[in-house]
């Protein structure tokens, strides 16, 4: 039985990668960040009682401690480690700068290292996935490739740049199995609020049922090639079990711009987007990324791998799903409980 240890398993893509190793049989470990309060409802579908002996474990730990992912690796002893641990808000990052280096950029460090160490220690390979982005690409013309010279606009696309140089530099100075995945945008039911698809496809289906008024975005022009997540994990794994490590672009080589997925998502709502959306110059980053659309053609020729979700499915699964968050969220305000006034977000 393969072992695989994640971070950021409580993560949209970490949830969706979880489910993808356990379906092949192998044990899945997962680092998570020691919280007040649950913070596993990705993953709760996935997890049963630890006594029974399952094949998903849970570990407390965090990219700001090397220490600590150390002694995950000794005690797990995995074959296959996928860093998928974050703070990936675009914008979040220009708030939060320090922090998101730490964990983005030099948190990849420490997790390298502490594989690094655990290998010479044990006479044993790891293979390591890295989870980049298309923000490192920033306002590089498109198609942006494996070749493509990296532009980042933020302090989270310079904290990726970094991570992947650093996994690329571990490949050639120790000989280990280091790969990047830069992948393009990938979005689920499981996406954050905070992230623009679903924080339309929330708002949209809210204001559908009468829950809410308006939605607040900011620039409507900048576009995107959007996938689904869970198509895209099945090419993190696909890069693991290549002969070679390497550097792998993922994406649907489609763009479309953030007004088009909101035309897309309030049409199948039967509404017109434009009486229920205003810019808020909050929602502007302080410096914009215009267009990114990936070319995949070597992880499509080289894995094998493919995306079967269009960005007009992905967009009608979100909504039908948020639909039914919406209508759960009414039942409960007509009875009585939850918020009982409108909102706008």
């Amino acid at each position: 039985m393969p072992t695989a240890l994640i971070t950021g398993l409580t993560g949209q893509d970490g949830s969706y990668l979880a489910e993808l190793l356990l379906g092949k049989g192998y044990e899945v470990h997962g680092i998570i960040r020691r919280s007040s309060s649950f913070n596993t409802g990705r993953i709760d579908h996935l997890y049963v009682d630890p006594h029974n002996n399952p094949k998903l474990h849970l570990h407390y730990g965090d990219l700001c401690e090397g220490g600590g992912l150390r002694k995950v690796l000794d005690l797990i002893q995995p074959d296959e480690v996928y860093n998928l641990g974050a703070q990936s808000h675009v914008k979040v990052s220009f708030d939060q700068p320090e922090y998101t280096v730490d964990v983005v950029a030099l948190g990849a460090l420490r997790l390298l290292e502490a594989v690094r160490c655990h290998q010479d220690a044990n006479g044993r390979q790891v293979r390591i996935y890295q989870a980049g982005s298309s923000e490192m690409f920033g306002n590089a013309k498109p198609c942006q490739n494996e070749a493509t010279p990296f532009q980042p606009r933020s302090p989270y696309s310079c904290a990726k740049a970094y991570s992947h140089f650093q996994m690329i530099n571990h490949r050639e100075s120790y000989g280990m199995f280091c790969t990047n995945g830069i992948l393009f945008n990938h979005e689920s039911p499981r996406r954050g609020e905070t992230f623009v698809t679903r924080k339309i496809t929330r708002a949209a289906t809210r204001i559908k049922v009468g829950l809410q008024d308006k939605l607040f975005l900011g620039n409507l022009e900048a576009k995107r090639d959007w996938g689904f997540a869970g198509d895209y994990v099945e090419a993190m794994w696909k890069m693991l079990q290549f002969d070679e490590p390497g550097d792998f672009v993922i994406a649907t080589g489609v763009s479309i711009s953030i007004r088009d997925f909101l035309q897309i998502v309030f049409e199948h709502l039967e509404l017109d987007w434009r009486q229920y959306v205003e810019i808020d110059p909050r929602y502007f980053r302080p410096a914009e990324v215009d267009h990114l659309e990936g070319d995949s053609s070597r992880a499509r020729k080289a894995l094998g791998w493919v995306p079967h979700t269009d960005v007009k499915t992905l967009a009608t699964m979100m909504v039908e799903s948020d639909l039914r968050l919406a209508q759960a969220e009414l039942i409960l305000k007509d009875a009585g409980h939850g918020q009982s006034s409108r909102r706008s977000f």
